[in-house]
């Protein structure tokens, strides 16, 4: 795969509908080798690369620089979680992993609400959906989630007072993953990865014509 043809809109889908739940790379291949890239074609073909194969690591890169800015500030953790979580959820494996933990921890003491959380059935016209099947969360649409999530982070945000602290730390992740990203080289598993995530995209594509 050619990534200097990616547009950045691409990889935006592709990080929104790739499976978030694998597990992250190892710490000796995460540090294993950095060059400085040769033109400003190679260094966008790498970034992109890079982030999309270590897109956990540096997800929990970040998540670690904000522990570390919120160690003495319980409230801004909780705001910080609601945070990740409302951005988490804009991923469809995410949203949909976490509507069925939901569920299936709700199932355990109650089957009767756990009835009621599950997504509506579409209609099916001709053997198929009569239209693209909407995300639920607890029976309710994606963005009402997305919504209230993000209005409860943005109030503890206000309330704790620490807006600056968390742009900070933010800023100090981003730019730890674009250096990181910017300077390590892509190796051979990275890219045979990239062809496997091809290949099943275009698979699962296939199969559902």
């Amino acid at each position: 795969m050619d990534w200097g043809n990616v547009t950045t809109e691409d990889l935006v889908d592709a990080l929104r509908e790739v499976d978030w739940s694998a597990p992250p790379r190892p710490i000796s291949e995460f540090f294993a080798r950095f060059t400085f890239p040769r033109s400003h074609s190679k260094w966008s073909s790498r970034l992109k690369c890079n982030l999309y194969y270590y897109r956990t690591n540096y997800f929990i890169l970040i998540l670690f620089v904000l522990a570390v800015g919120f160690l003495l500030k319980p409230l801004a953790i909780v705001s910080a979680i609601l945070t990740g979580l409302s951005i988490s959820l804009l991923n469809d494996s995410f949203a949909v992993t976490f509507n069925e933990k939901v569920t299936r921890s709700v199932r355990h003491f109650s089957p009767h609400l756990a009835a009621k959380l599950r997504p509506p059935i579409a209609p099916v016209i001709r053997g198929r959906p009569s239209r693209k099947r909407a995300i639920h969360i607890c029976g309710q649409p994606r963005w009402v989630f997305v919504l209230i999530s993000s209005a409860a982070s943005c109030i503890l945000w206000f309330t704790s007072c620490n807006l600056l602290t968390v742009l900070w730390a933010l800023v100090i992740g981003l730019l730890a993953t674009i250096l990181h990203a910017s300077f390590r080289v892509p190796n051979l598993k990275a890219r045979l990865n990239t062809f496997r995530e091809e290949f099943r995209s275009v698979w699962r594509n296939y199969s559902e014509l």
